[in-house]
């Protein structure tokens, strides 16, 4: 495991920094699950001023509706959602101070631009494996938009969340990478 990097909740910019494309990760703290309908309202609330349902700074939001818990858990299935549903909101949320984002798949140039400009970080976590992924929540507490149901604002407390950074602070963007060397027979 060490080759494997533990990121402490909330990020600072150091830590921020100091991750890079590629870099396995284990997170513990607390992270914020919200997809877009939840992040519709967060850019709604920002756009009449009002505060945010959590303070931003920081934080890092999963892209995620988990199911219903099974007894002794804290949530069912975690499996992360296909980021770039989010991409419309994400920017106004990473000029607010968010820190880093959980999903699958590639992002828009938009997102990275202000990744790269605020100081911002992507992780990827396996699609397939949200039964495996659910392990790592600890606890989940619905903090705003309950009418949502699953794709409601949770503050959940992980331990040992497994991810890869998939874009790191300076744009470098690991899926990018790998179109490229899978283009150049490497």
């Amino acid at each position: 495991m060490a080759d494997i990097k533990l990121v402490e909740t909330p990020l600072t910019d150091d830590v921020v920094r100091s991750l890079k494309m590629g870099d396995k990760v284990r997170i513990n703290g607390i992270i914020y699950s919200a997809r877009d309908a939840a992040h519709k309202r967060l850019i709604e609330l920002i756009e009449k001023g009002e505060d945010l349902p959590f303070d931003i700074a920081g934080q890092i939001i999963y892209y995620v509706g988990p199911t219903p818990a099974k007894p002794g858990y804290a949530v069912g299935s975690a499996g992360p959602t296909t980021s770039y549903r989010m991409d419309p909101y994400a920017p106004k949320l990473i000029e607010r101070g968010l820190r880093g984002m959980i999903g699958k798949g590639s992002r828009s140039e938009p997102v990275i631009a202000a990744m790269r400009r605020y100081g911002a970080i992507y992780f990827a976590a396996v699609g397939g494996a949200g039964a495996l992924i659910a392990k790592s929540i600890v606890s989940a507490e619905v903090i705003a938009y309950p009418d949502l149901g699953a794709e409601a604002i949770r503050k959940m407390e992980v331990r040992d969340f497994p991810a890869v950074v998939a874009i790191d602070a300076d744009g470098n963007d690991l899926y990018q990478k790998g179109r490229e060397a899978y283009a150049l027979g490497a």
